[in-house]
This record gives C-alpha cells, sequence and structure tokens, in this order.
C-alpha cells in the first residue's frame, strides 16, 4: 500500500515536478559550442550497450542518479543494456573503470567525474574509438566530451546569499563542503566566495568537508553545534541529517541551507516557522538528461557540448506550496522528487523509482 501511495503521488506530481525542473533548466543559457566529436547516421534497428562511472557509493543522490540513467535508458527502447562501474573511487581508480568499460564494448559512458583533467586521456582514448563521453553533475575539460551539469557555482552563491540575508548580512557561520577538489566542491565554493566578499560582517567559525556522507555530515554537525557559536549553516546536500542535530545537541534551530532532499525539505515545512531553511535545487535527474544526450548523439542528433541546468532557492516565505506540492512523504530522504526534467528526459517518476534499466 506504501508503494501504491507513492506511485499515485508521482503522477499526480508530474505535472508539477516538470513545471518546475523546467523553470531550473537553463536552455537559453546552455553554452552553444559544438564538441569537437561527431555522430554516424545511425543504423536501422541498432540498439546500444551505455556504461557508467560513478565514484561515490552509499549516496542516496548518487543512486538516484543512476537510477534516473537506467530508467532514461529503459524508456528510449533502443538501449539493451547498462553497464555500471559502481564504488568509491580517485581518479586513478576511475581511469581503470572508464578503460574496463572500453574493453566491454559500450557505445557510450556516461561519467560523474572524480577530477576536471585527470580523466581527459581516458576520455579521448574512448572518443577517438567512436565511443560518446557524456560527463554529468561535474564537468570535464576534455573538449570530445559533452557536458550536462547543474550549475554547481551558482548552487553556492545562491544558497549562500540566502543564508547571509537571513543573518542580516552579519553572523557566524558554518561552512559544510562536499568531497575536496572534486569539480562540484571547487565550483560550489566559487561561487559561496563569490557571495561571501559582498558580506563583510559573515565570519566562517567552521569549514569541514563532510564526503557528501550523511553520517559524516551528521557527526560533524553536532560538533559544531556544540563547540561552536554559530548563526547559520551552508551545507553542500548534506542537510537533513544536519538538522536532525539540533535537538541531539539541545540547540535553537538557526538558518540551514540545503539542496531538493525529501527529507529536508520535509523538515522546512514542519518545522517552519522555528526553523528556516532553503531548498537549492540539484536535481539527481542530471542522470536522466546525460543519458537522454547520450541516446540522442548515438542516433546521429546534434546537442551543444554544454547544457547547464539553473538552480532555484525555495523557502517557505516565497514558495510553500511548491514546497508542499513536491514533498513526498513516502520518498526516501535523500531523493529528490524532481525526477523529470523536460525536454530531455522521458521516463516515469515510477521508472526511476523502480531502478531498472533494460532487461533488468
Amino acid at each position: 500500500m506504501k508503494t501504491l501511495t507513492l506511485r499515485l503521488r508521482l503522477v499526480l506530481l508530474l505535472t508539477v515536478v516538470a513545471l518546475v525542473a523546467a523553470a531550473c533548466g537553463s536552455s537559453g543559457s546552455s553554452e552553444t559550442t559544438a564538441a569537437t566529436q561527431t555522430t554516424a547516421a545511425p543504423e536501422t534497428n541498432k540498439t546500444y550497450t551505455i556504461g557508467v562511472s560513478n565514484t561515490l557509493v552509499g549516496n542516496a543522490w548518487r543512486e538516484q542518479m543512476v537510477c534516473a540513467i537506467k530508467a532514461e535508458a529503459l524508456a528510449s527502447g533502443v538501449v539493451d543494456k547498462v553497464i555500471l562501474a559502481n564504488r568509491n573511487a580517485s581518479a586513478t581508480e576511475q581511469i581503470a573503470d572508464i578503460q574496463g568499460l572500453i574493453s566491454q564494448g559500450v557505445d557510450a559512458i556516461i561519467i560523474n567525474p572524480s577530477d576536471r583533467e585527470a580523466l581527459n586521456p581516458v576520455i579521448e582514448e574512448a572518443t577517438s574509438q567512436g565511443i560518446v563521453v557524456v560527463s554529468i553533475d561535474q564537468a570535464v575539460t576534455a573538449p570530445s566530451a559533452y557536458v550536462a551539469t547543474n550549475d554547481q557555482t551558482a548552487y553556492g552563491e545562491l544558497g549562500a546569499r540566502w543564508l547571509f540575508e537571513q543573518l542580516g548580512g552579519s553572523g557566524n557561520v558554518a561552512y559544510m563542503r562536499g568531497i575536496d577538489g572534486v569539480p562540484a566542491d571547487t565550483d560550489r565554493d566559487t561561487g559561496f566566495q563569490k557571495a561571501l566578499k559582498d558580506y563583510p560582517g559573515i565570519k566562517i567559525v567552521s569549514e569541514v568537508f563532510t564526503g557528501w556522507d550523511p553520517s559524516v555530515g551528521a557527526a560533524q554537525a553536532l560538533d559544531i553545534l556544540t563547540n561552536k557559536d554559530v548563526d547559520g549553516i551552508w551545507t553542500s546536500g548534506i542537510d537533513y541529517t544536519v538538522v536532525e542535530q539540533f535537538k541531539v545537541a539541545d540547540k535553537p534551530y538557526v538558518p540551514v541551507v540545503g539542496a531538493d532532499n525529501n527529507g529536508f525539505i520535509g523538515q522546512v515545512i514542519s518545522l517552519y516557522p522555528d526553523f528556516k531553511g532553503a531548498a537549492v535545487t540539484n536535481p539527481p535527474a542530471i542522470g536522466g538528461v546525460g543519458a537522454s544526450i547520450a541516446i540522442d548523439l548515438l542516433q546521429g542528433k546534434s546537442h551543444p557540448r554544454e547544457t547547464l541546468l539553473t538552480p532555484k532557492v525555495l523557502d517557505m516565505a516565497n514558495n510553500a506550496e511548491t514546497l508542499k506540492e513536491i514533498y513526498l512523504p513516502a520518498l526516501q530522504a535523500g531523493w529528490s522528487s524532481y525526477m523529470v526534467i523536460k525536454p530531455w528526459t522521458h521516463y516515469t517518476p515510477g521508472q526511476v523509482v523502480d531502478c531498472k534499466g533494460p532487461g533488468e
């Protein structure tokens, strides 16, 4: 019954989520520079094998990203297999994973990169053999790769500005980042620092790297709340477990910036106005976008080299109805209900929840 209720809610939410996610899309501002790689005309009735390289496990966002890739592959009707290289991996290990996918004869590889430049040689190795490579969530600099990302610099800046305004331009802030050195964290830090320059009254009293691990973020938040005087917290998407620590530490709520994780959105709604939070959109459905682009390219269609989705900031003061519409009590806390991103994705939300690729 719980699964049925969730499916019904997902169907009802489909239109709302598609509209909001489309608003987050930036088709007008997407880069139009063509990639150096060209695609051949498709063969009649040809089916494809897609490889996926993911280097962070135990993270619900990445799990949903992979599920969106599988769902888009299934919905396309032209993919017969998705091969997943899925582990916690350094750049060196990811290079080995990508080489393994190449050796298995994949037609396209979708990567969430661990490094902006270190993967370039293996990407060139793949594309020189006619394999389509799409980097999702985080950008790479390899000119032959296509890139589909949420605008991570804007993510950092928009959330920071919301937080600093909530504090009236002055106060102590805990800065809870992701993984040191990876492209998304670097870009978010660029945006955060840009905003910080405009608020000289804001003092960063703690800066930590969560590894985008909810349990690590929770422990760090508890330590910060216990030992630091903080007026606000910026998180790089490890949010709902951070909010839970206020009760554990017996501390009053302060404003928190998080992502569009279902658990955090539930807290933003239910704890308001005692707790004020802002969800900055960063949909894992970017995985579905990347899969859609890869499939189009395999079929001889063209795409700009870069596709960039612009985030939105959602809070109860300005977006209460939207937050209530997209919150799904039956959906796991670390997932986002932003599952459909038009015009790219073609699956249903239920297919993402099922997390089954072709032949599974």
